[in-house]
């Protein structure tokens, strides 16, 4: 209709039929939001407000009567099909879905404000209200009170957010349908019973026997435990082989003892401090995790085999420290490894119901921790999707002490999830029924459209944060409640006693029976307790060892072939002209006095390790050409975009080889990444910072699970990390690695952090990390990459350097020291400067027979043996340096001082590089400049004091 039509002073009343239509349709967009409508309707629609049922339409004279009537009719429908929107849209606010409930709901769904009365809605054919389910309905008030009974008791849903309009159809009739209620006989609601009975008994009984100690106590949600047994019941009988699951530590010990099987009896070994790491567990259980150090009983994961399933289950729970979400990736990347085949050249085949994630959260760290959104945003994209998430909101209405309207801006935790157009489940955690319909709702979806979907469980929490706090402190009004709130399994009992399902006395007995079985369990171990204790922790011999002498050369002949076959294209294949000319250059490389530059090093270590069977994951935010244009492993077609990797068609590939573009994301990604390779030890896995310094996105993740899961949990990774890392004048920002933070993160050979000059050196670090992977001895590599030097001559090598050579932790100027008694001063260095450090050797060689540059390839293990080895030749040293581009609180000074302080000579150490800052670098590249040259000056320049600590 044409917007000149409206007259602003009569309102409403000048529209009717479709006219009328498209004004209600106008206004409801006008409410979502007002930019949406014209300005002109917006000033109709600020003065009027929406459409009241006392306004009459305007209608013609002539056959007054009958229009009339008809009119009627039609704007009846009208309303009463805005009512059964409303309540699809809006039950939720309504819904009976918090049990303890400090607030009453108002009734929102008062027909009188729509306009109508029951007669009125009576009279509404029921098809028009509820499409999905009406061929047992009478009449529109039967329709209207089965969409109320539906979307407002004790399951809510909230699907308007799915813009898919398959998906969104898909959920309206599965709800509205009740097809996606499952079905449940008198001995599944018996089972369920006895299933509560258990879950609550085992903390109880933990409360009562182990007084004071804290085990964040799943009581107020514990339906989940069933929940997830219907899950996993479903998603095995469907061929699913791995289900993984990640969650923090409210409930974590009863998940435990009852998903995943972990005997009581080790449970309360820990509580009494009686520990036995040797006991067996039961029901299938293949696995509880220890590393040397260990860690907190409701930290640590395990795994069971699902006996009962064909496929040879498993279920694992991952290992979380306290950073609670931060498992979310962890846990989608191992499902993604888990469903992918990495056994044939190209990108891995993935078969998405092999694995499935389950993901556990807590009510205020799933708005409150940015790596939920991180995750979610992983969700649908081509290189981390999982088929989809089941996102279980463990809401217990609080956080520590902080009620909900001190933690988010939302209405519900789940809101956050509605922005990724994922649907959202919110259930009473106690109505066990409605939990069992709602999980398998989610699966149902999840197995539909291979997409994530939330469940908000929403119950409360019977104590403190833990058990040693006193909630009425903080929460009176709500304790108080809570303190004479009957628990699920009471409530859940009663209402089966009312149906004649278990009679009183059996249920009363349930409890005492199983109270009993857990004195029993607990009588074995409670004499126990360990009489040593073994303060050293000592790692395993596996982890102490160095990775000297391994072989990582590759015959000169293979390389050639290697080289050859990367760079032949498809026939039809148009690859950019400039970058064509570039990536031919590479034809000459491996022939005599050729030069192999870091980019082809990468290229051919690549090629060479897929060709012998190890699969390679190399993801980060620009890693399919590389951030500094130097990488190309993905070409596209200059005419028509299609994309063609070499090392998908390279004849000698007997392993897939993955490389993704990455979003903007640090910790989830890192996080994923390790995820991935842990759950496939055998995948050389890559992530690449896009700058060095973007990886402190990362650092919980480089804290709580590189750099300690082992020691924590016996998880051992070998992902390698590339950090581009060197002072080029580009600012603070994209600089630093951070390389400071790695090496005090550093021991018990927990990874290796290595800084490299040489092309070659890159060639066999990675190789050497390939043919670690299947070992005990494999650890993650952090490795400072390079930026300027990628083009830099002086870092490439020769073919022989990569078909005769290994990987050196030390590498010493040749062109220095040919009169070892006249070394004065040893430099020691690493990475970029140490190159510049060399230039600047070869303008002024014959003056400085006083000194001897030493590069520190590998700095975590420090080559202490090596840089012996070298202090030996020069009996005459006096002075010791570590030379960096860095400040002195940053870089490897720190890290580096005690090593060069106990070597065993009478030498002075000093310290050269830029002075102690609170930034990184500077921002202005001529002071860069300037400062740069001053340090490789005061490098060659005899009889300066440098700087001590």
């Amino acid at each position: 209709m044409a917007n000149q039509s409206i007259r602003l002073s009569e309102g409403w009343s000048q529209f009717y039929g479709p006219n009328l239509g498209y004004m209600l349709e106008k206004y409801e967009d006008f409410q979502d939001d007002p930019a949406l409508v014209e300005e002109e309707l917006q000033s109709f629609f600020r003065k009027w407000g929406g459409y009241k049922e006392e306004v009459e339409p305007a209608t013609p004279v002539q056959n007054k009567d009958l229009k009339e009537t008809s009119t009627n009719t039609y704007f009846t429908a009208i309303r009463a099909m805005k009512l059964a929107e409303s309540i699809r849209r809006n039950g939720h606010l309504m819904a009976d879905i918090i049990p303890v409930n400090l607030k009453e709901k108002s009734n929102i769904f008062n027909y009188e404000e729509f306009g109508l009365t029951d007669e009125e809605i009576r009279q509404v054919p029921p098809e028009l209200l509820s499409p999905h389910h009406y061929s047992s309905l009478n009449n529109g008030l039967e329709a209207v009170e089965h969409l109320k009974e539906t979307y407002t008791k004790r399951l809510a849903f909230e699907f308007d957010q799915v813009q898919d309009i398959e998906e969104r159809r898909w959920l309206f009739q599965k709800v509205e349908s009740r097809d996606y209620l499952p079905e449940l006989t008198d001995t599944k609601k018996v089972q369920m019973l006895e299933r509560l009975n258990k879950v609550e008994g085992f903390e109880h009984f933990i409360h009562k026997t182990f007084k004071g100690q804290k085990r964040f106590s799943i009581e107020g949600l514990d339906t989940m435990v069933p929940m997830l047994d219907e899950v996993v019941r479903e998603s095995v009988e469907d061929g699913t082989e791995k289900l993984m699951v990640g969650m923090a530590h409210r409930g974590r010990l009863n998940v435990l003892a009852h998903v995943l099987g972990k005997p009581y009896e080790m449970i309360f070994s820990e509580f009494h401090d009686a520990p036995n790491k040797d006991l067996v567990p039961s029901e299938g259980s293949v696995g509880i995790n220890y590393g040397w150090t260990g860690d907190v009983k409701y930290h640590l994961g395990a795994d069971r085999e699902i006996k009962e399933s064909k496929s040879n289950a498993t279920i694992s729970l991952a290992n979380n420290p306290s950073h609670l979400e931060f498992v979310n990736p962890v846990v989608e990347g191992f499902a993604r490894a888990a469903q992918e085949d990495r056994k044939s050249p190209g990108f891995p085949k993935q078969k998405k119901n092999k694995a499935l994630p389950i993901l556990i959260h807590g009510d205020a760290a799933f708005p409150g921790q940015g790596i939920v959104a991180e995750t979610l945003n992983l969700s649908q994209l081509n290189g981390y999707s999982t088929g989809g998430t089941i996102h279980v909101i463990a809401n217990n209405m609080i956080g520590f002490t902080t009620v909900s309207g001190d933690s988010r801006s939302t209405e519900y935790a789940s809101d956050l999830a509605k922005g990724y157009e994922i649907p959202v489940i919110h259930v009473n955690a106690d109505d066990p029924e409605a939990c069992l319909a709602a999980i398998h709702l989610a699966y149902l979806y999840r197995k539909e459209f291979t997409k994530d979907i939330v469940i908000d469980l929403i119950g409360y929490r019977r104590y403190g944060h833990n058990e040693m706090d006193e909630p009425l402190a903080t929460q009176p009004s709500l304790y108080k409640r809570i303190k004479d709130h009957p628990t699920v399994f009471e409530i859940y009992g009663k209402k089966l006693v009312d149906e004649k399902l278990i009679e009183e006395n059996k249920f009363q007995e349930l409890r005492s029976e199983f109270i009993s079985k857990l004195e029993n369990q607990f009588d074995k171990i409670k004499q126990n307790k360990r009489e040593h204790i073994d303060e050293t922790m000592k790692p395993p011999a596996y982890v102490r060892s160095t990775l000297a002498g391994i072989d990582t050369k590759v015959p000169l002949k293979t390389l050639r072939q290697i080289n050859d076959d990367l760079l032949i294209f498809p026939e039809k294949f148009n690859v950019f002209p400039k970058l064509e000319k570039i990536l031919k250059r590479r034809v000459d490389s491996l022939k005599e006095e050729g030069k192999i530059d870091w980019g082809l090093a990468e290229t051919l270590a690549f090629g060479s390790i897929i060709s012998e069977g190890v699969p390679i994951r190399l993801t980060g935010q620009d890693s399919e050409r590389g951030t500094f244009s130097h990488r190309h492993l993905i070409l596209h077609d200059y005419e028509t975009d299609d994309i063609y990797s070499p090392l998908h068609t390279l004849p000698s590939a007997k392993a897939s080889f993955a490389v993704h573009n990455s979003p903007l994301s640090e910790a989830a990604c890192v996080g994923f990444e390790y995820g991935y390779n842990v759950e496939s030890p055998e995948t050389l896995t890559i992530w690449e910072a896009q700058y060095g310094d973007f990886s402190n996105g990362a650092q919980v993740i480089f804290d709580q699970f590189i750099s300690s899961g082992r020691a924590k949990w016996g998880q051992k990774s070998g992902i390698v990390l590339l950090l581009p890392h060197g002072y080029e004048g580009q600012g603070p920002e994209h600089s630093s690695g951070r390389m400071e933070r790695f090496l005090t993160l550093a021991a018990e050979n927990n990874w290796h952090v290595a800084n490299l000059t040489k092309a070659s050196q890159y060639f066999h670090l990675l190789r050497r990390q390939a043919k670690l992977l299947k070992e005990n001895e494999i650890r993650p590599l952090v490795l400072m990459s390079p930026k300027s030097l990628l083009r830099n001559e002086n870092v490439s090598s020769s073919p022989e350097d990569l078909s005769e050579g290994k990987f050196e932790p030390v590498l010493v100027n040749k062109d220095l020291g040919n009169n070892p008694q006249k070394v004065e001063r040893l430099v020691f260095c690493s990475g970029k400067v140490a190159v510049e450090l060399d230039e600047k050797i070869r303008e002024e060689i014959d003056n400085l027979d006083w000194l001897q540059a030493v590069k520190i390839e590998e700095l975590y293990p420090f080559p202490s043996k090596d840089i012996k080895e070298q202090l030996e030749k020069y009996p005459n040293v006096k002075e010791l340096v570590w030379l960096q581009e860095e400040p002195q609180n940053m870089g490897a000074w720190h890290y580096i001082l005690p090593y060069l302080q106990d070597t065993g000579q009478e030498c002075d150490v000093h310290f050269i590089g830029r002075k102690r800052r609170s930034s990184p670098a500077e921002g202005d590249p001529k002071v860069h400049k300037k400062e740069q040259k001053r340090i490789i000056t005061e490098a060659v320049t005899r009889n300066l004091e440098g700087s001590p600590e």
